[in-house]
């Protein structure tokens, strides 16, 4: 039950801290826009249970190749220093939000959420953490909806009332230090127990690790700062 409670609360936290600034997110702030939040929320439920759902079954689909756990838990910790860097960075929208059926609002939404969701941070983070807890799915699974939810009210509250993209400069900074801390905790204990490194082995290979995370974490913090102040400008001049 403990395992349970600790799946839920720690990938709901890690999706919270992927959305941030996620395609999906300015998404939902997109649609929010044009339709009610509560019909928005809705859509986006719909799509992310389906989605994630996906996600799930394809992290424990990796679980069973016994002979490729190691490769599979290193490519995990090092794919959370990816989603580090990945919120630094940001995303932009790609024409989604101007998505129409004829099914009305809810099902609009959750077709476009669900389409940019395939590939996108927070389902490679929930396929991520599928590996690491193969014993939860359900509760994997509500875990990553609810932060889905969470991060999304958020950009919607945020970023329409406020006119305010989210995430900020601190924000972006704790959720991609979260992140690069899991990975590089996860690369350790994949080095030391998985692999039977030394600790000096272990350690130079996380020097080299961090002195890359650092340079590309300061390149893409750098460019996003910029697009960020100049978006910001642009809204404020509109009111």
């Amino acid at each position: 039950m403990y395992y349970d409670v600790f799946t839920f609360l720690f990938s709901a936290a890690a999706v919270v801290l992927a959305e941030m600034g996620d395609k999906t997110q300015l998404l939902a702030m997109a649609f929010a826009v044009k339709y009610k939040a509560g019909k928005v929320m809705l859509g986006v439920f719909l799509a992310t249970v389906l989605n994630h759902a996906l996600a799930v079954a394809v992290g424990n689909y990796l679980t069973r190749f016994t002979a490729a756990e190691t490769f599979i838990q290193a490519a995990a910790s090092l794919s959370f220093i990816m989603f580090g860097l990945w919120t630094i960075r940001g995303d932009e929208l790609d024409g989604e939000e101007n998505s129409s059926t004829r099914y009305g609002a809810v099902a609009t939404v959750a077709i476009a959420f669900f389409i940019a969701e395939m590939g996108d941070k927070t389902q490679l983070a929930t396929i991520a953490l599928a590996t690491k807890f193969p014993e939860s799915p359900l509760w994997l699974l509500l875990g990553t909806t609810a932060g889905m939810l969470v991060a999304d009210a958020i950009g919607i509250v945020v970023g329409v009332l406020m006119c305010r993209k989210i995430p900020e400069k601190t924000v972006k900074l704790v959720s991609a230090g979260v992140f690069i801390i899991f990975g590089f905790i996860g690369t350790y204990h994949v080095g030391i127990v998985r692999l039977g490194l030394s600790l000096l082995q272990v350690n130079a290979a996380l020097l080299i690790l961090a002195a890359a995370t650092f340079s590309a974490a300061h390149y893409l913090f750098v460019r996003s700062a910029e697009k960020d102040a100049r978006t910001f400008v642009q809204c404020i001049a509109k009111r």
